[in-house]
């Protein structure tokens, strides 16, 4: 595991679209998965500015969302589908057919879990994988206590959240939602990870995956054990390294 600290988060951002960039000049047919939030969408909006100063080649580049909701419609605002599509897919002008997510409602998960798994490795499997870090340490859905060993996962998600999902969404208590996501064994199967991290709010949460014990209640400390894993962070969230 590397660690790089930046003085700002505009400085962290550079650095994390570089990589992506690189790695599609590199290998045009990459394949890339990509996490939504605070943290990766100003990332996401630096690689399209990027690509508009000095257009690459996304001909045969293969983008994934990480993890989705389960149980919006994928026209909301806030599904991963849609967050990945308006940041950074249509931008880089990737159509859905080399845009790969989990679907928001399924009758047979398992089934969807698989055909995930098997698109993805269709492609050659995963070349590099963003990712952001939870104030619980959770990667995509895969919260405290999540198996190591799942390939994929379906997870609750933190009540401030559903809360926030339902308010915006107007989806009543009788309709569950939840989280389906990429599993531990499928992050740790891509070549590269990239994992940012910023602000304070974020510093407990970074001291616990690169100095605590690798365990399933802190589902990012498992990063440890990944060969080529690399750490972007802002100072205020590498305050207690």
């Amino acid at each position: 595991m590397e660690t790089k600290i930046f003085n700002s988060t505009a400085e962290l951002d550079r650095a994390a679209a570089s990589e992506f960039v690189k790695q599609v000049t590199l290998k045009p047919s990459s394949v890339i998965g990509l996490s939504t939030g605070r943290t990766t969408g100003p990332i996401h909006q630096t690689i399209t500015t990027m690509y508009e100063q000095c257009p690459f080649d996304t001909s045969s580049l293969v983008l994934f969302a990480l993890d989705e909701i389960a149980g919006v419609p994928k026209e909301y605002s806030g599904a991963c589908y849609t967050m990945i599509r308006n940041e950074i897919a249509d931008s880089l002008h990737i159509p859905d057919e080399r845009l790969i997510t989990l679907p928001v409602k399924s009758e047979h998960w398992e089934k969807d879990f698989d055909s995930f798994v098997e698109s993805i490795a269709s492609h050659g499997g995963i070349d590099l994988l963003f990712l952001g870090l939870g104030t619980n340490c959770h990667l995509g859905f895969n919260q405290p206590g999540t198996e190591f060993s799942k390939m994929t996962a379906y997870s609750w998600m933190m009540p401030e959240l559903e809360e926030r999902i339902r308010e915006e969404t107007g989806i009543t208590d009788d309709t569950s939602l939840g989280g389906v996501t990429l599993g531990i064994r499928g992050i740790m199967n891509s070549r590269r990870i990239i994992l940012a991290a910023k602000g304070a709010e974020k510093a407990e949460a970074v001291k616990k995956m690169i100095q605590g014990p690798v365990c399933e209640e802190v589902p990012a400390s498992v990063l440890q054990l990944h060969p080529f894993c690399t750490i972007l962070l802002d100072k205020e969230a590498a305050s207690l390294l």
